[in-house]
């Protein structure tokens, strides 16, 4: 009797313990990220496109199907490239546009956020600036130019600024709708329990709107690459908007696709650093 018991005891655990076994390994199934949102995947497959442009445009222009002069082939771009190292020109132009830039996203961006506040978080004032500001939103990057030249004259100031107008509105756009929208019902709670002012939007409003504040900020440094380009075009003697239109004057034509391919490679590093900086975000807020 004692040995049927035990063996009955011995049996128990392994008839007992397979659901649980397969409930675990459903749950780590579920718990492991689709196979296209893995981050090795993601990275091959962003790869994938831009690989085969370049195959094409070499092979298109060892074909002869189009003039060197109008489409240098790739080697001839990164001789360019290598060409302005070596006379130490290339990192300079990287680091004025790159600092201008951020300059830029950071005014930009704060003014953006603190009247997306005022706007999303009052009736007054979204009756007060709204209109006004949706009409500046329309105007084009470029008219800006000669308005900002004539009071800030050719400087950095003028150049910053116009980044800055570029970056404001995707901020204060993506937020005031945002904060417009907030569940009300969060914030009669809010108020049940005492929060106003402040409080309540350190509390209640601020982490529900955290999804769009990043949104927004990186729009908003898309928008300032756009911004930096039309500012170094017109009227500038250093950065990539400057070679852009230098070499345009000079028919350096393989100077004017390292420009545009510089110009692609930061704005997906600085956006890329800004999604890392989401990350920390939403798990900070959300």
């Amino acid at each position: 009797m004692s040995a049927a018991t035990a063996e009955h005891a011995a049996a128990a655990p392994s008839g007992t313990g397979s659901p649980s076994g397969t409930a675990s390994t459903s749950g780590a199934a579920q718990s492991r990220p689709a196979f296209w949102d893995r981050t090795g995947v993601r990275l091959a497959a962003g790869t994938v496109l831009p690989l085969l442009i370049l195959v094409a445009w070499q092979l298109t222009t060892a074909a002869g199907l189009v003039p060197a002069y109008r489409l240098p082939g790739p080697v001839t771009v990164l001789q360019a490239g290598v060409e302005l190292i070596e006379r130490g020109e290339l990192g300079l132009h990287i680091a004025i546009s790159v600092q201008r830039v951020l300059l830029g996203f950071a005014v930009g961006a704060l003014i953006g956020l603190a009247v997306a506040a005022i706007v999303g978080l009052s009736r007054a004032g979204d009756a007060l600036l709204n209109p006004t500001l949706a009409a500046l939103r329309a105007v084009p990057s470029l008219a800006w130019v000669p308005l900002l030249i004539l009071w800030l004259q050719i400087g950095e100031e003028s150049k910053v600024t116009l980044i800055a107008i570029g970056a404001f509105f995707p901020v204060f756009t993506t937020v005031a709708a945002a904060l417009r929208h907030i569940d009300p019902h969060l914030v009669e709670a809010g108020r049940c329990f005492g929060l106003h002012g402040w409080s309540m939007f350190r509390t209640i409003q601020l982490p529900a709107v955290v999804p769009s504040v990043v949104s927004g900020l990186r729009l908003a440094l898309a928008q300032a690459w756009l911004f930096l380009v039309a500012a170094e075009l017109i009227a500038s003697s250093m950065g990539l908007g400057f070679i852009l239109n230098d070499s345009q004057q000079t028919g350096r034509v393989d100077r004017i696709l390292l420009a545009i391919v510089l110009l692609a490679l930061l704005g997906s590093l600085t956006n890329a650093l800004l999604g890392l900086a989401e990350k920390k975000l939403l798990k900070r807020w959300a």
